[in-house]
């Protein structure tokens, strides 16, 4: 592949990839400011849990429709429609008149998260490289890492520049509002791009989709590359609903879902969106919790790095089973730390363990693994499915993350250590899960997905 059409590759997938980091913005926002705004508004424990997990509920929606508004409009289109979501979330969250206005407004933002997380990964799967379409891809976990260590910080510093009274009442609206740089940074940066070639094929655009793939291939790769779209567009149906009975489909649909579903039950998520609050209820103060908050953060981009790195190299499966180790072992430690009260200096390395067994293996592989396990006929509607069931799983362990916490019967059971062992048998199963039902698809066409589950 010729250099400049490697760097424009580059460019293509790191402009698209600005979605993920306003995911990842999107999501880790609230962590800094959760506290204060419960305060603020007197939330109780189940509203508290409300206020982060109903963005979630946005991400049902978007995801709901993301594939009709991918194959309708393009991908191009609707990344633009994510960014106009994204603005008006900033907006709303910073200056909300009543909690309920709050939530309708995360709900926005999470409309434009779930409909992010099905476009951005398949349209930088539809222009990459097969042999870099694993590191290209995890571009986009990469961006939503740099998004959660990016508002981590923003949060930590903002709530420098005032007292405990002003983080109550102004500091966290500064914490929403600073979303709109990265949401109108996105929307230019989609004016660069163009439309996948795959979509512009399909939609009988083919003197437009050609002079795309001439600026993404050589000139020999080009006709190769048009043949094989081509080919494999033939073998699509519009209703792809009819294919998913087959036991082939129904098999690599099955292993979509599944990583979908597992990688939200690790605890991920419960960690990021409380982290400040877990370490304040383990001592740390509210400057200090957000600091080792944002030491995961940092974590968690380091790993993320070696991920891509390592991904078309070592491929997929065994990035996996090494992430699946690391995390039962961490999480099972700070939950035998938390039980015997012997918190100390202990929790945070094993956390950092977490983070970055994660960060390296379930972080970024599943979305490399989504965005191209799925054979032609089912690909955009199996991927929907699977990032929908993703976005239900990410809702219930948000949502009932401080249910558990809070949960006297467990706490006198548990001494506050259930949720790590929880999480850490979860983690166990994932490692047995990849081992039996996740196939490699290291240096795979999209189009040859379609014999690996023959």
């Amino acid at each position: 592949m010729a250099k400049n059409n490697k760097y424009y590759i580059l460019f293509i997938a790191l402009s698209a990839a600005l979605g993920g980091l306003l995911f990842g913005y999107d999501t880790a926002v609230i962590s800094g400011a959760i506290g204060n705004l419960t305060e603020f508004f007197h939330l109780s424990p189940v509203e508290t849990g409300w206020a982060i997990s109903s963005a979630l509920v946005g991400c049902l929606i978007g995801a709901f429709f993301s594939d009709f508004l991918s194959d309708t409009f393009g991908r191009k289109v609707t990344m633009f429609i994510t960014a106009i979501l994204f603005i008006l979330n900033s907006v709303g969250t910073a200056f909300p008149t009543s909690f309920t206005m709050f939530v309708l407004f995360r709900i926005v933002g999470g409309i434009g998260v779930g409909i992010a997380s099905m476009v951005v990964p398949m349209y930088i799967a539809e222009i990459a490289p097969p042999k870099r379409r694993g590191a290209l891809v995890g571009n986009y976990q990469l961006a939503i890492v740099i998004g959660i260590v990016v508002v981590y910080f923003v949060n930590y510093f903002i709530a420098l520049q005032g007292d405990a009274n002003w983080n109550l009442n102004i500091g966290w609206r500064w914490m929403f509002g600073s979303e709109i740089i990265p949401s109108l940074l996105f929307l230019i940066f989609i004016f660069l791009i163009p439309e996948s070639p795959r979509w512009l094929f399909h939609k009988g655009e083919t003197s437009k989709a050609i002079a795309v793939l001439q600026k993404l291939n050589t000139a020999e790769e080009v006709a190769q590359v048009q043949s094989e779209i081509e080919n494999s567009l033939h073998q699509e149906d519009k209703n792809q609903w009819k294919h998913l009975g087959s036991s082939m489909f129904k098999k690599a649909l099955f292993v979509g879902i599944g990583l979908s579903i597992l990688q939200q039950l690790t605890g991920i998520n419960a960690i990021l969106y409380y982290a400040p609050e877990i370490f304040k209820s383990l001592g740390s103060s509210t400057d200090v919790s957000l600091l080792e908050t944002s030491i995961l953060g940092v974590v968690n981009l380091i790993f993320t790095l070696f991920a891509i790195k390592l991904v078309d190299k070592m491929g997929r499966k065994p990035l996996l089973y090494i992430g699946s180790i690391g995390m039962t072992i961490a999480l099972a430690a700070v939950g035998l730390f938390i039980y015997f009260d012997a918190v100390g200096n202990w929790v945070l390395p094993f956390l950092l363990l977490f983070m970055g067994a994660f960060s390296i293996s379930w972080g970024p592989i599943v979305w490399v693994l989504l965005s191209e396990i799925f054979p032609t006929k089912i690909r955009s509607l199996a991927l929907a499915i699977s990032v929908f069931i993703q976005w239900v799983a990410n809702f219930i362990v948000t949502q009932f993350f401080p249910t558990l916490v809070e949960n006297q019967w467990l706490k006198d059971h548990f001494n506050g250590a259930f949720p790590f062992y929880l999480f850490s048998v979860i983690c166990l199963f994932s490692l047995f899960f990849v081992w039996k039902k996740v196939p490699e698809t290291k240096n795979k066409t999209l189009e040859q997905m379609d014999t690996l589950w023959k």
